[in-house]
């Protein structure tokens, strides 16, 4: 049995990926500083804030509206990466690294959904 939220292997990650998020974007062009930077930040620290306030949620159908808030703000961001690549802001190996951070997080972030969906929908 979990602790607190931050035993989740899925929190973990996310909150790995929102720390990258704003060190990369410490080398965004200035003028970005109100536009895609602030939006990379916002939707990266969405994610495990969502999964942290779902988990302290009283039932198990709020736990996991929550869940599905992280996962849009976890395409939100990824949609956000995917334009900072074709702006050529990131190289190729820190796009490629989000990338690959931000996979990871939506397969273990889809697999907690699932698992908590089949516990809930079984009588």
């Amino acid at each position: 049995m979990l602790k607190n939220y931050k035993e989740l292997k899925v929190w973990q990650k996310s909150y790995t990926l929102c720390l990258d998020v704003y060190r990369i974007t410490r080398i965004f062009p200035k003028e970005e500083i109100y536009g895609i930077t602030s939006q990379l930040r916002r939707s990266a620290v969405s994610i495990p804030s969502n999964i942290a306030e779902g988990y302290g949620r009283k039932t198990t159908a709020d736990y996991i509206r929550f869940l599905y808030i992280a996962y849009g703000s976890l395409c939100e961001l990824e949609t956000q990466v995917m334009l900072t690549g074709d702006l050529n802001y990131l190289d190729d190996v820190k796009l490629e690294g989000l990338k690959a951070n931000i996979s990871e997080a939506e397969r273990m972030l889809k697999a907690l959904i699932s698992s908590l969906e089949n516990k809930h929908s079984t009588p």
